[in-house]
């Protein structure tokens, strides 16, 4: 029996990645199905290294859906690593139903039936979730571009000072490092991304270096 796999993304731990779980499970009641897994994932979608992905990948069995809010949920990659990841989910015999792409949801109710319909239609997806997958990476670039544009402009004009620093969050990062929790542990009790956790560490040892 095939399984309807969610898989729900966001780029940093400081964001929600379960945002849209309750639209996710309302469109599968819509269409008769229910999610029977979720796969929460805190990662860049520019970035094919992603943990929860690759369960996804590894657990799921030809037949099986995964169900996205939307493509760029799933990728926002290069044109060659798009091609790679369609082709890793393709082989495994996996469908991909996204909610903003209607012409992906005749996979949550698939029967058997014309064979030449049915690969009508796989065309016909497989070809929109390739511009959707384009569409995602070059918003994406655009995105950064901007941003990059605005940093060099405030530096220009001595208005940069870098992202403001969440004091409340670093506290309870150094409590917990002071704890004895890991570096992985305390980004998710503190809900940061390693790399803060890291910086913070970094932060405390020349005060535990000139302690001891």
């Amino acid at each position: 029996m095939a399984i309807l796999r969610a898989y729900l993304r966001a780029s940093t731990a400081d964001q929600d990645a379960t945002r849209a779980a309750e639209a996710l499970d309302a469109f599968a009641a819509e269409h008769g199905q229910r999610v029977d897994v979720r796969y929460i994932e805190h990662a860049s979608g520019a970035t094919t290294e992603r943990r929860e992905l690759r369960r996804l990948l590894a657990d799921a069995h030809p037949g099986d859906v995964i169900l996205v809010e939307s493509i760029d949920r799933l990728a926002r990659l290069p044109q060659a690593d798009w091609e790679a990841l369609r082709a890793d989910i393709e082989g495994h015999g996996l469908r991909v139903v996204a909610v903003d792409l209607p012409t992906s949801h005749t996979a949550l109710t698939a029967t058997e039936g014309d064979a030449f319909t049915a690969r009508m239609l796989n065309a016909v997806n497989r070809m929109l979730l390739d511009t959707m997958a384009a569409v995602a990476r070059k918003d994406y670039e655009q995105r950064r571009e901007r941003q990059r544009q605005g940093i060099e402009k405030a530096k220009a004009e001595g208005r940069y000072k870098g992202r403001p620093k969440d004091h409340t969050k670093r506290e309870r990062i150094a409590a917990l490092l002071a704890g004895g929790h890991s570096v992985r542990e305390v980004a998710r009790l503190a809900g940061a991304s390693t790399s803060t956790v890291w910086s913070v560490r970094r932060e405390d040892e020349p005060s535990e270096r000139n302690g001891a």
